[in-house]
């Protein structure tokens, strides 16, 4: 967010799948972070007071047996997801920037042109996201602190911890996609 930024500047936070389906440690495995939700908390209460712009993404995956299908209890956002969005996008990949409705259109139309990406998981759906918002050419800013991930393994069979995948996506993202930074940081600006 600019420092400049002037009353009629409105960033959209936008929280990309904090579903109860990402709790299922059997199903995902072992995460890092566990701030992560506080994170998104102390982000909502800000935009809230502000009465700025709040997008929540919701994945719908297409495979039966995931937690996040949405005939599953996993499909629900989790408790810290309150109030109501100003838009809600449902989704079954991994940009926000191909669900429904439009993102990108919704956004041009609130005449926003920055947004704050955070949520689930870091490597994929968020990273993925701040990709697409930075090509658009949207002003984004990445709270990494507010995204989770999951340990995974390479395909030779090397297994990578999940705050490692968290590491290397901040290291993508920086200075080329977006701007990575810490709630902390983004709440003092």
């Amino acid at each position: 967010m600019t420092a400049t930024a002037s009353s009629l500047d409105r960033p959209a936070l936008i929280v990309v799948d904090v579903q109860k389906g990402f709790d299922d440690a059997g199903f995902w495995g072992e995460r890092d972070n566990p701030a992560c939700e506080d994170n998104i908390a102390a982000l909502l209460r800000y935009w809230r007071s502000r009465t700025w712009p709040v997008v929540f993404v919701q994945h719908d995956s297409v495979h039966p047996a995931s937690p996040l299908a949405p005939t599953g209890p996993g499909h629900a956002f989790k408790d810290v997801i309150t109030g109501t969005p100003d838009l809600l996008v449902r989704k079954a990949v991994n940009s926000s920037f191909y669900g429904t409705p439009d993102l990108h259109d919704w956004l041009q139309g609130e005449g926003i042109t920055e947004v704050v990406i955070c949520g689930i998981t870091t490597n994929h759906c968020c990273e993925t996201t701040a990709r697409m918002a930075g090509n658009l050419g949207y002003d984004t800013y990445f709270a990494l602190d507010a995204t989770h991930t999951f340990d995974r393994t390479t395909p030779d069979g090397v297994p990578v911890a999940a705050a490692t995948l968290s590491t290397i996506t901040a290291t993508n993202l920086h200075e080329e996609f977006a701007t990575v930074m810490s709630t902390r940081t983004l709440l003092g600006r």
